[in-house]
């Protein structure tokens, strides 16, 4: 996929084509869903993944899980994990991958613990295989995805190919967002998260994908608009996509993908010549005033209910008690849990059961970390200080990696509020471990380090 204007215009029209379509028709989402794989088998086995192709396809599933979930596509809730996992699987088969990325099978088999835990300790009422696969897929994902793009060589170019393969179908959201809800001030009443603003579906899910776009289209434009037309339609797409993620209500999404670009442009002005500091600061100061009228149209939009949001208030401009939305309480439970079942945990994906006895439902975790702490005890610790300290091991001999904090931040924040529900934090994280080159090889290479 090459990112010249016509081709990346001409496939921008294709997925606001395909959002148009299914809204038209909502029973194509599924054949949606379907045909994606489907063609993605045919380009991975007709190149032999010379390219790396299986990383544009898994980044393209990972772009559009939200909007096949939003618009009744998935067939389950891990079809997309599952499919990532897969095309991992045969780009390994096709390009091998480094031992040293063997690490992340340790990882995966901390988790081993948990599991006879929860076969041994779980009672009947209790749907083991279904909670043990909501709880471990995006676990598995993230630790196969990491074993394939352990020190894989590939183009800072075709890293930037990736993240516009996940970013197409985050433009099928927008524009699906748009027509599924055109007036944003008639469905905003109070300062919740807003799911009528979110296509009828989870506004957190719906914020992390957006605030990835958001990411997506700021490098779109900050480092590949060669052209007035391109600079143009960037800075279109960047508008849109943070408008409907801001008016999601949702907050995690939002801010990780502030943090995002903060982060970069913070790496573009520490390795930049004085000369280019100077462009840099105009382009920081651009950046803020775009994002400043975004959020004033904002809350123009949101009758300042918006404001009240990011500074947890009600719609009266009363502070809430809590600052994110309940999740204190599962968090603190959990952390109890740890605490009364420090070796073992309580089993993978028993939280729920337990919580259900605390809070009177099953509540599901929102954070990775403290349910890792409570279902996988000490076994869990080992796991997150894996996770946490591979990738600066793998920075410090690749400082070309731009994007590297950008990726560690969105993993590390999305865990922290939207847990592993989708398969975006497995697959960014993996991406801090690709080899990166900012200038493309004449010839793609698979080698590896």
């Amino acid at each position: 996929m090459k990112n010249t204007p016509l081709s990346y215009g001409y496939l921008l029209i294709i997925h606001a084509a395909i959002a148009l379509t299914v809204f038209a028709i909502p029973f194509l989402s599924k054949i949606y869903a379907l045909l994606i794989p489907i063609i993605g088998f045919f380009i991975v086995f007709k190149t032999k993944n010379r390219n790396n192709e299986v990383l544009l396809i898994a980044g393209y599933l990972v772009g559009v899980e939200v909007f096949l979930r939003m618009t009744g596509g998935n067939f389950n809730n891990e079809y997309i994990k599952v499919a990532v996992i897969i095309f991992m699987l045969i780009g390994m088969m096709y390009s091998n991958f480094s031992v040293n990325g063997m690490i992340y099978a340790v990882f995966i088999l901390l988790l081993v613990p948990g599991i006879l835990i929860t076969t041994i300790t779980a009672d009947f009422s209790t749907d083991i295989k279904k909670a043990l696969v909501f709880n471990l897929s995006g676990a598995v994902c993230l630790g196969i995805s990491s074993i394939y793009m352990y020190n894989r060589r590939i183009g800072f170019s075709d890293l930037q190919n990736i993240l516009v393969a996940i970013g197409l179908p985050v433009i099928t959201t927008t524009i699906y967002l748009f027509l599924y809800n055109p007036s944003v001030q008639g469905v905003v009443t109070g300062t919740q998260s807003n799911f009528e603003t979110s296509g009828g579906f989870g506004p957190n899910q719906v914020s992390t994908i957006l605030g990835l776009g958001i990411f997506v289209f700021f490098t779109q434009l900050v480092l590949f608009s060669k052209t007035k037309k391109e600079i143009f339609l960037n800075i279109i797409l960047f508008v849109l996509v943070s408008y409907r993620g801001i008016v999601t209500f949702s907050r995690g999404g939002i801010i990780t993908g502030v943090v995002m670009i903060c982060a970069l442009l913070a790496i573009l002005y520490l390795f930049s010549s004085s000369k280019s500091k100077g462009k840099l600061g105009f382009v920081i100061l651009l950046t803020f005033i775009m994002g400043l009228g975004i959020w004033v149209y904002s809350s123009v939009q949101t009758s300042g209910l918006i404001n009240k949001r990011y500074a947890n208030e009600d719609s009266r401009g009363r502070t809430k008690k809590d600052r994110l939305g309940g999740r204190e309480l599962i968090m603190q439970d959990e952390f109890k849990l740890f605490i009364d079942n420090p070796v073992m945990g309580i089993g993978a994906g028993m939280g729920k059961q337990f919580r259900k006895e605390t809070f009177g439902g099953e509540v599901a975790s929102h954070n990775e970390i403290s349910r890792m702490l409570s279902e996988h005890g000490i076994f869990g610790i080992l796991g997150l200080l894996l996770l946490f300290i591979i990738p600066f091991a793998v920075y410090i001999n690749n400082r070309q990696h731009l994007y590297f904090l950008s990726f560690y931040f969105f993993w590390l924040l999305t865990i922290n509020h939207a847990s592993m529900r989708t398969a975006a934090p497995a697959f960014i994280y993996a991406l801090t471990l690709l080899w990166v080159e900012i200038r493309v090889p004449k010839k793609a290479e698979n080698s590896l380090n």
